[in-house]
């Protein structure tokens, strides 16, 4: 009670602040920015509201701390998900992760085949095409950070790419839970579905984070699972575009995640300092999710032709379909 009484007075105390800076100094866009950021951090804010509120503040005064964006959302999503696996026992996601691994394989490589296809068929530029069939088959932006400078990517294809991206996963973020509620997904259902079918890791944990603590374990750690198959899938676009500077970036932030659930299990004696951690970790992506809405440009959104859309939209559905039609029956 004193705890909350306390954030109450902070929130109150820095709101107050932010409304005398921006009188003061007439900093609209950057008072309005951090009064939103301050919302993030209250208990009763949620992952797709914070989304939503970082797409309207994009689109209306914009961003007043761009440049700084990739950097913060980037660190900040890999640090809320370490601190998501404290909320996790070890048993459980090697368990979700032996679970998830054959609805990954069969997933990666179907959806990397018919985005080909589907590429072809709509006479979508070849490397954006190809970015679009990663991210959709691995993990959202992070798998295109990796292929994009293999297969020689220029910005404006990346830019496609990302913004095709950005649209499906903030439809999905707010579509798959009242989806699986409807369907009658159980929790671990959710959980794999979730995992396989939304493409960026901050999407999937914020889904998650609305069906149940259940749901989250499970997409966590096979979306995480997924996102190691960045490496192998790096490999493979440098052999076949035969690039030699093709590197491959480890993704160590995964491997942070299953150790801090390993110390969950050795050490449980320590549950209420990791229930804060967890607690933190959920404001963090919050957070992330508000910046990456806020990272949104009417530039990017303009770049973002019909054919690359009808290509993700088109993958995305299939993926979706296919995979809860594959949960529903083999979980």
């Amino acid at each position: 009670m004193v705890a909350m009484l306390t954030l109450r007075r902070l929130l109150r105390k820095t709101t107050t602040q932010c409304v005398d800076f921006m009188i003061r100094r007439r900093g609209v866009s950057e008072g309005v920015f951090l009064l939103c950021l301050i919302w993030c951090c209250a208990p009763y804010a949620s992952p797709p509201v914070a989304l939503a509120l970082g797409i309207i503040l994009a689109l209306v005064i914009g961003h007043p701390f761009k440049r700084y964006n990739s950097k913060i959302t980037k660190y900040l999503l890999q640090i809320s998900v370490v601190g998501l696996g404290f909320g996790m026992n070890f048993g459980e996601v090697v368990t979700a992760g032996r679970t998830g691994v054959l609805f990954t394989v069969v997933s990666i490589f179907g959806t990397l085949g018919v985005g080909y296809i589907l590429g072809k068929w709509l006479a979508v530029n070849e490397r954006t095409s190809h970015l679009i069939s990663s991210r959709t088959a691995i993990c959202g932006g992070s798998a295109i950070a990796a292929i994009a400078p293999i297969i020689n990517a220029n910005e404006e294809e990346i830019s496609v790419s990302l913004g095709t991206i950005f649209i499906l996963n903030s439809v999905g973020l707010f579509l798959f839970p009242p989806a699986g509620h409807y369907l009658g997904l159980s929790q671990h259902q959710f959980g794999l579905w979730s995992a396989i079918a939304i493409h960026d890791t901050s999407s999937v944990v914020g889904a998650a984070v609305r069906y149940g603590n259940e749901a989250l374990k499970i997409a966590t750690t096979v979306k995480l699972t997924r996102a190691l198959w960045i490496l192998p899938l790096s490999f493979l676009a440098a052999l076949i575009s035969r690039s030699k500077s093709a590197r491959a970036t480890v993704p160590v932030f995964i491997f942070a995640f299953v150790a801090a659930s390993v110390m969950t299990s050795v050490v449980p004696d320590l549950k209420p300092a990791y229930g804060a951690i967890v607690r933190i970790a959920k404001t963090g992506l919050t957070i992330t999710l508000f910046l990456i809405g806020a990272g949104l440009s009417r530039e990017a959104l303009k770049s973002v032709g019909i054919r690359p859309i009808a290509q993700g939209i088109v993958l995305w559905a299939f993926i979706s379909v296919v995979s809860l039609i594959a949960v529903r029956s083999f979980s």
